[in-house]
């Protein structure tokens, strides 16, 4: 309707200047009469009336003879000849002055930009359609976050940190998690405080990875865990190695990282300085379950017969006794113990050896035994200590402690 609003007016402005240069050959055509005034056509209506009734006027009063308004030039319906009846020049130019400058004349191009959108259903030439580029439709719901990151700018730049979603999305709701953050406003801030706190930058993708949840915290409440750690005489890096290593430690609140603490204290009986020491070396002792710790320390004192005091030692000197696996280490105790005769003190003495494989230990106390070299008590001439015995790369222990060729403990191995 804007539109043919638009060409009305300029209809309006253009009809009484064609009107004017056909005038005279109206006047031809129907002779020099005064009725042929008042038999003039009538005009199309038109949103200007005024403007074409006031023109109309005009030019009766050129056409006729002297001047129309005479009664007796009236009666006797006498015109002059018709060259006399034109318009004067002067008047043109007049007519044309008053009639172009229309300020309604913008609207016509004003109103082009009201043109409403081409339909969907408006056929295109295959030219257009091929240049047409649709964008991929974002999924309502998906298994993989795979789906999401051309679609978010959070999810790519967590890519190019290092973090892997597809970890990331089999940890219960962090994929959903990610998705309801903003890089710039919930992110950024985070990843300052791991720097500040030591999380090197080209760890930042791995710890990540492995504790997305970390994002969603509370930047005042993580800096309250840390300025804790600090009141506990816990160095700047030790605290980095405790966070780098143990991601969900600062997930844990003031009072459960106080408890854990105080548990190993007494539960060991070590002294503060000792217990720190332990969870630097170890800090997921701080984030994981209780319950295998405890019974752990049961299989020690009670299966496989330590003394509080040799647990203890045994605990400090290697902590991951108090997480490994309860079968391995009544398997490893049992071929030490009873095959290979080790007493409860020199295992205190060398707890490594717990954490070896048991296959390891058999292969190397075989090959000494059929040398004649297992020699384990140190009070006897040709002593080998059970750190020499599992510590060693294959290439020293034959050359050092057996005293043979790594092709002959090769061979030997295949016999068994």
């Amino acid at each position: 309707m804007a539109v043919w609003a638009g060409q009305a007016s300029r209809w309006r402005c253009l009809l009484p200047a064609a009107r004017a240069a056909a005038f005279p050959g109206r006047l031809r055509a129907r002779g020099s009469t005064a009725p042929a005034c008042r038999g003039f056509p009538p005009l199309v209506l038109l949103p200007c009336r005024k403007e074409v009734l006031a023109w109309r006027l005009q030019a009766c009063r050129h056409v006729s003879v002297g001047s129309c308004s005479s009664p007796d030039s009236a009666k006797d319906e006498s015109f002059s000849s018709p060259e006399s009846n034109l318009p004067s020049p002067a008047k043109q130019e007049q007519v044309k002055a008053e009639i172009l400058p229309d300020p309604n004349a913008k609207i016509l191009y004003e109103d082009w930009d009201d043109i409403s959108p081409s339909s969907a259903l408006e056929q295109i030439s295959e030219e257009e359609a091929v240049q047409i580029i649709a964008e991929p439709i974002l999924p309502l719901q998906s298994s993989t976050l795979r789906d999401y990151v051309d679609h978010s700018e959070t999810l790519a730049k967590l890519v190019h940190l290092g973090v892997d979603l597809s970890q990331v999305e089999k940890r219960q709701k962090a994929g959903q998690l990610l998705l309801t953050l903003d890089f710039e406003k919930d992110i950024r801030k985070i990843l300052l405080f791991l720097k500040d706190v030591g999380v090197e930058d080209n760890q930042l993708g791995s710890f990540l990875t492995k504790n997305p949840y970390i994002l969603a915290e509370d930047l005042e409440a993580l800096e309250t865990r840390v300025d804790y750690l600090k009141s506990k005489k816990f160095g700047t890096a030790e605290i980095a190695q405790m966070v780098s290593r143990a991601p969900y430690l600062l997930l844990f609140s003031v009072e459960r990282l106080d408890n854990r603490l105080g548990f190993f204290k007494k539960e060991l009986g070590l002294s503060v300085k000792k217990t720190k020491d332990l969870v630097v070396r170890l800090p997921r002792l701080l984030t994981g379950k209780l319950e295998p710790v405890k019974e752990n320390l049961q299989v020690c004192q009670i299966e496989l017969g330590f003394k509080h005091n040799e647990i203890q030692e045994i605990v400090f000197k290697t902590p991951k006794i108090l997480t490994a696996s309860k079968k391995r280490l009544r398997q490893t105790f049992d071929y030490l113990h009873n095959i290979m005769g080790i007493p409860h003190h020199m295992l205190t003495r060398f707890p490594q050896v717990f954490n070896s494989k048991l296959l390891r230990i058999k292969e190397r106390h075989l090959f000494l035994t059929f040398l004649g070299r297992a020699q384990y008590d140190p009070a006897q001439p040709s002593y080998i200590s059970l750190n020499q015995l599992v510590s060693l790369p294959d290439e020293v222990f034959c050359t050092e402690i057996a005293k043979a060729s790594i092709q002959d403990f090769e061979k030997f191995l295949k016999t068994l």
